[in-house]
């Protein structure tokens, strides 16, 4: 099954593009052309779909080239742009070359194209992937950052490897003064094992159920936490690491001890009064 291939071609000439054509035809492509001239029909062109590949002339009676990378490049193309000519000289190739076009062929030597396109796509394709990659990456950068909640990405020995705004607020404790310290440093002297016998769990793929426990925020003060504990897995699925989700539940514990002593202030109330309605 041959290659769907679409072709911006920037040349005057339809006898040029025809060999074009030809050659990624016989090089194994399903071709899909339009022929462009002048800059209105490019900008048309460009507006119009999206294309795999721009070859364009060195100049045409109405056009250049350096006009025509300039307007693809304004369009935000992400196809390979080839440089086609007959006229060119190197100084001019090189130029537009650092300009932004990706490869520069003479059209005597067109057997190189096919081989060169295939080279160009495939580095388009990684460079693609790589940048959704990246922008995925901030995005998600962007999300544990901006989030309340405090977490903090964990080697397996338990020392801290990130830490984001959220921790900053739940201790007080900045960044910068975190990374590369033991998680050991916030936890109470009295019972320094809650987190690191969940990070033994997590080194062994076993599921850890969210915990709570207490902390240390800077001061020093106690702060009742619930925390939820992943294992950061790499691309072939060994564990790496550990991220913990830490909720400050303060507030909500002593809202907790506040009803049962209301409960238990009522219930004791009410014992009493049955007491006395009975020996009445």
């Amino acid at each position: 099954m041959q290659d769907k291939l679409r072709v911006l071609i920037v040349e005057d000439s339809e006898a040029d593009a025809f060999f074009l054509i030809r050659e990624l035809e016989q090089g194994g492509y399903d071709v899909e052309a339009r022929r462009v001239f002048t800059e209105p029909e490019m900008k048309r062109a460009l507006r119009s779909q999206l294309w795999d590949l721009v070859i364009s002339d060195h100049s045409t009676a109405q056009f250049n080239s350096h006009l025509a990378l300039a307007l693809y490049q304004h369009s935000g193309s992400e196809a390979p742009f080839f440089l086609v000519s007959g006229l060119m000289g190197e100084h001019h190739a090189v130029d537009m070359l650092k300009a932004g076009a990706h490869y520069y062929i003479k059209k005597d030597q067109l057997a190189r194209l096919v081989p060169a396109v295939r080279r160009e796509l495939k580095a388009a394709a990684e460079r693609k992937i790589r940048r959704q990659t990246e922008n995925t990456s901030a995005y998600l950068a962007s999300l544990v950052e901006s989030c309340d909640e405090a977490i903090i990405g964990l080697t397996l020995e338990g020392k801290v490897v990130s830490w984001n705004a959220g921790a900053e607020r739940l201790y007080g404790h900045e960044a910068a003064a975190m990374i590369g310290c033991p998680i050991s440093c916030i936890l109470p002297q009295y019972r320094p094992e809650d987190m690191l016998e969940m990070l033994e769990k997590v080194r062994n793929d076993i599921r850890v159920a969210d915990f709570e426990t207490v902390h240390i925020r800077r001061g020093p003060a106690r702060v009742e936490v619930l925390v939820k504990l992943s294992p950061i897995k790499s691309a072939q699925g060994r564990v790496i690491g550990a991220s913990a989700i830490v909720k400050d539940i303060t507030q909500r514990k002593a809202d907790d001890e506040e009803r049962l002593v209301l409960i238990r202030d009522l219930s004791t109330a009410l014992e009493k009064v049955n007491t006395i309605t009975g020996a009445t």
